[in-house]
């Protein structure tokens, strides 16, 4: 067979085959197109998710920190509470005349002491001959003062009425000048001293409120705030007197917070529901039957997995996106994971107005 005739009969075997593609394509888009391709067009993104709704509740700004229980300091209406009392002077215990837990009043003797050239006892037997004398006018006032003075190097007297919280004195045993022998306060007048970093110091007030973590919880209010910076470690003392009966220890170190903010009845959604879109600004996917919707909010405080919120047309039991917020694009198709009484009888509830940690 001659080449030209081959190559002839190829050409028209290839015409017809595309000629029948072409009968068998115009038939299938007479009759509405290719079923698989149909199938791909109907199909709409659904993507899983789980909700929360929006509350109305009071939050919180806190200062969290840590105190110490000790006496409450002087003030302009009350003496110190007491503290640590120390030998006045050099000498050896002669007798302890109180023991821990005892109740004593101001000016109680405690502890009393001899030194290398007198005795308790012959002092204060001096200091009476001196008394009489004097009130027979057969002694001077100076001599008076001496023998006071000389009875005061050797005793420790209780400076308020209170409690002996520890004794370490033993008679018979030799004491240098300042060693503490001794500790009396009033338990009923106690204060919490924390050490708040100077970062935070600029919101803090006196008068804010002081919850401090014990069994039972402790409220009280701030009462000082040092205007100084430590050097050392950049903190500033902060003070907050105890209630009477706040079961509380001298020498107790405990965790507390100060608020430095309250908001009431602010509009709130689960923190997880709050995430940053590419502009940087904050949004929340909020549901609408079954598509969720991108809308853009301002936050506020934050406390317990909880933050404060401010959006256009936002209300109090609207739904939000919580569990794959993130990245959810804009008006998807959702399909809700949890019911309406997995959310009612969720775990994560909304703070109250005394509601604990979170800053």
């Amino acid at each position: 067979m001659k080449p030209k005739k081959i190559v002839i009969g190829v050409v028209m075997v290839l015409c017809a085959g595309l000629a029948i593609f072409g009968l068998i394509r115009l038939e299938k888009s007479s009759s509405g197109g290719d079923p698989d391709d149909q199938s791909a067009e109907a199909v709409t993104p659904l993507v899983t998710v789980q909700t929360g709704a929006l509350k109305r509740m009071t939050l919180h700004r806190y200062i969290n920190g840590y105190g110490v229980v000790e006496p409450a300091p002087a003030t302009a209406d009350q003496p110190s509470a007491g503290g640590a009392l120390s030998a006045p002077s050099a000498g050896v215990v002669a007798r302890v005349a109180v023991v821990a837990g005892q109740a004593v009043k101001e000016g109680d003797v405690l502890v009393e002491l001899n030194s290398g050239t007198t005795t308790f006892n012959s002092a204060k037997a001096a200091l009476d001959r001196q008394k009489k004398l004097f009130a027979d006018q057969n002694t001077s006032l100076k001599n008076l003062q001496d023998a006071e003075s000389q009875l005061a190097s050797l005793q420790i007297v209780a400076p308020v009425s209170g409690t002996v919280t520890r004794i370490s004195a033993r008679p018979g045993a030799a004491v240098d000048a300042n060693v503490v022998l001794v500790e009396v306060m009033d338990l009923n007048r106690l204060a919490v001293n924390a050490q708040i970093p100077e970062g935070d110091a600029n919101d803090l007030r006196t008068g804010q409120e002081v919850q401090i973590s014990n069994n039972p919880s402790v409220t009280t209010s701030l009462s000082f705030v040092s205007p100084a910076v430590e050097t050392g470690d950049g903190t500033v003392l902060t003070r907050a007197f105890l209630p009477p009966d706040s079961g509380l220890r001298p020498g107790q170190f405990v965790p507390l917070r100060i608020i430095t903010a309250v908001h009431t009845n602010c509009l709130i959604a689960p923190a997880e529901s709050v995430v940053t879109a590419d502009d940087g600004k904050s949004v929340i996917a909020l549901v609408k039957g079954d598509e969720a919707t991108q809308v853009p909010v301002t936050t506020g405080l934050r406390e317990d997995g909880w933050i404060e919120i401010k959006g256009a047309d936002l209300k109090e039991g609207d739904s939000v996106v919580t569990v794959g917020a993130y990245g959810l694009p804009e008006k998807i198709k959702i399909r809700t994971a949890n019911s309406p009484a997995d959310e009612a009888t969720s775990t994560n509830e909304a703070p109250s107005t005394n509601s604990a940690p979170a800053k």
